[in-house]
């Protein structure tokens, strides 16, 4: 099944468990995990917790540092769930698919498992209405596949409140993992890095695009202002319109469609949106502890 495919399907396809865990909770990702935990912090806001329920999200590659997190939390009280992404190493007590994918899985799971089932099921509406406008038989108006060819030969620049910093990383690994290509994320101060950041060289601001995710707060609505002066073009994707006033269904489903924009931009450059191989054996190269140099890691050569 090709990754558009996949992405066709995943709405609704969340088969995990469902039933809240003791609360309070807290809740951490390594490795495939990151992403996903970071998405649920918007329901999960504590990251370690010394009662209740701490989840600990991970993939096989990531499994020392998953197990210290566990230890953690045991010691300080918590009973630990811990969520395998993918193939996962050791005793996990749910396991979601890896891939792409995965972090829909994980993060639904997060939501069902903390006691959030409104937004878990507001997230798979969102989901539901993207697809049906980023689907591949879309063929004009299609929001997703348009804004990749904006993208095409060009470098996104990727900023969002400090609320939703967790798009950036998940934008930033989508648009690499799938797209083929390099995202940077401005963190911190945005008035600071973007008055200066094309000051002395302003031909840096060539080739670039301004992508704002999420609501706009002051700060950031200036910050378009400057970047529009700087780079080619500035996009505001904002959160879609939502029935609930919690922002983890409108974060998922801006986390989808720069799924679908990556899948599509991987096509304009006629590249597989699907895994690379230098990223496979380097994860297996962790999971199995192999050093670098032993592994051929190091050795693998870009092509093209």
């Amino acid at each position: 099944m090709n990754l558009l495919t996949q992405l066709e399907q995943l709405p609704g396809s969340y088969a995990g468990p469902t039933r809240p865990e003791a609360a309070p909770y807290g809740v951490v990702g390594a490795g495939e995990g990151v992403l996903a935990a970071a998405l649920a912090q918007t329901l999960i806001p504590g990251n370690l917790t010394h009662s209740g329920t701490q989840f600990v999200v991970s993939s096989t590659d990531a499994q020392p540092l998953a197990q210290d997190y566990a230890s953690l939390a045991e010691v300080a009280g918590a009973q630990v769930r811990r969520i395998g992404v993918g193939t996962a190493a050791g005793d996990m007590d749910a396991l979601v698919p890896g891939g792409v994918g995965g972090t829909y899985h994980a993060a639904q799971l997060l939501a069902y498992a903390s006691g959030h089932q409104a937004e878990a099921e507001e997230a798979e509406r969102l989901l539901t209405e993207i697809r049906e406008r980023c689907q591949p038989s879309v063929t004009e108006n299609n929001p997703a596949r348009d804004l990749a060819w904006t993208l095409w030969n060009r470098t996104p620049l990727l900023l969002a409140s400090a609320d939703a910093e967790a798009l950036l990383q998940a934008w930033q690994s989508l648009l690499a993992r799938v797209g083929k290509t390099l995202a940077v994320p401005v963190v911190g101060d945005p008035l600071v890095v973007l008055t200066g950041a094309f000051e002395a060289r302003h031909e840096k601001g060539d080739a670039k695009v301004g992508l704002l995710l999420g609501d706009l707060d002051p700060a950031l609505d200036i910050s378009r202002e400057v970047l529009e002066s700087r780079v080619d073009e500035v996009h505001h994707l904002p959160y879609p319109a939502s029935n609930l006033a919690s922002a983890y269904p409108q974060q998922l489903a801006l986390w989808y469609l720069g799924a679908w924009v990556a899948a599509y931009l991987a096509e304009c450059y006629g590249t597989p949106p699907e895994d690379s191989p230098v990223l496979r054996r380097a994860q297996d190269a962790v999971t199995s502890g192999t050093p670098e140099g032993a592994s051929g890691v190091s050795h693998l050569r870009m092509e093209g």
